[in-house]
């Protein structure tokens, strides 16, 4: 990479996206607020997770771009309300990164990737003040990251078990406790325990170095494409899903299954 081009074309932008905000610029570009933009955020985020799901490399490239405007739009806004700006956001973040990799930037040694983890956590638990280890965690994010990241925190304070076994047992136990409250007709205790199984699967992912998120948004569009698969096939027969049976519609998801495999 050429550091003194990315560096023109960086002030490039920064220069665009003023003139954007500035009084002849884009009606749209000036009416929006920190909150404005937080929904076309999301979805540019978004963009960028099903370009790597893809892994069309071109897309990624351009949907990393789109992110990185949305980061100058609101230091932009933040500049103009006296708030912040880029220059301060920049400067924090080279400080936090030097700051939380001693083993980089001083002498200190760390045995592995636990340990710089466990370090990292530490480190900016010390310096946000945090009451909790489990502090930090954003409530917004999906379920089931949020589950993952929580018990990496508490993993990381040494709350965990010592290897895969314990995940396995509790998973198990959790599934043995469901079914009791299922012949035991309790729907409270029943939705506890489903949630409590789901939790303990993301504890397996998490043993197994998976992200429980990613691994569930693959097999929801693996489920996609096998149903899709179904529908087209029966269509090609001239009947509808409400004209097939189970079994039928069953026969089409394995062969379908098979030659996926097979590929």
């Amino acid at each position: 990479m050429n550091k003194k081009t990315a560096s023109k074309n960086f002030i490039k932008l920064l220069e665009i996206v003023e003139q954007l905000r500035g009084p002849d610029g884009c009606a749209w570009d000036k009416e929006q607020t920190h909150e404005s933009l937080l929904p076309y955020f999301l979805e540019e985020t978004y963009e960028v997770l099903e370009s790597v799901d893809e892994k069309n490399w071109v897309t990624f490239q351009e949907e990393l771009g789109d992110v990185l405007l949305h980061i100058i739009l609101q230091c932009q806004i933040a500049d103009e309300d006296k708030k912040f700006n880029i220059q301060d956001s920049i400067q924090t973040l080279n400080k936090k990164l030097i700051n939380r990799h001693p083993h980089v930037f001083s002498d200190q040694k760390l045995d592995g990737i636990n340990d710089v983890k466990r370090n990292w956590e530490e480190i900016k638990h010390y310096e946000k003040k945090r009451e909790s280890r489990l502090d930090g965690v954003p409530i917004a994010l999906p379920s089931l990251t949020r589950a993952q990241r929580l018990q990496q925190k508490a993993s990381y304070a040494g709350f965990d078990w010592e290897n895969i076994d314990g995940a396995w047992a509790k998973m198990d136990e959790e599934v043995e406790e469901l079914k009791v409250a299922i012949h035991n007709k309790d729907i409270d205790n029943i939705q506890e325990e489903v949630g409590d199984i789901l939790f303990s699967v993301v504890n397996l992912s998490r043993f197994l170095n998976c992200s429980a998120e990613d691994m569930l948004r693959n097999t929801n569009n693996k489920f996609i494409y096998r149903f899709k698969k179904i529908e087209k096939e029966l269509e090609k027969r001239g009947k509808t899903l409400e004209e097939s049976s189970l079994d039928e519609m069953e026969l089409i998801w394995e062969d379908v299954k098979i030659k996926k495999k097979a590929n």
